[in-house]
């Protein structure tokens, strides 16, 4: 809890995978207004199109995610200053 509270874990990528399925519900649900041939191509590319938005959302964590871990292991890795002069 305290690293949710720190901003050190983010639940920005929990809530996305959440609003994927809200998304995708909404698509299946909106490709019923129109024919059928209309609504299939709706459900297979609507729902492709909004599964790259999702994960191109989730990517972006991802990267801040691994340039934290890099950033630390960098910090704990590195001698002192006083031993590079």
């Amino acid at each position: 809890m305290k690293d949710i509270l720190t901003f050190n874990k983010m639940v920005t990528p929990i809530i996305i995978q959440v609003i994927f399925w809200v998304g995708v519900l909404g698509i299946f649900i909106a490709a019923f207004q129109y024919n059928f041939l209309q609504g299939i191509l709706m459900m297979i590319f609507g729902t492709l199109i909004w599964r790259v938005y999702c994960e191109l959302m989730i990517v972006i964590f991802k990267i801040n995610k691994n340039v934290h871990t890099l950033a630390e292991s960098k910090s704990s890795n590195s001698p002192s200053n006083s031993e590079n002069i």
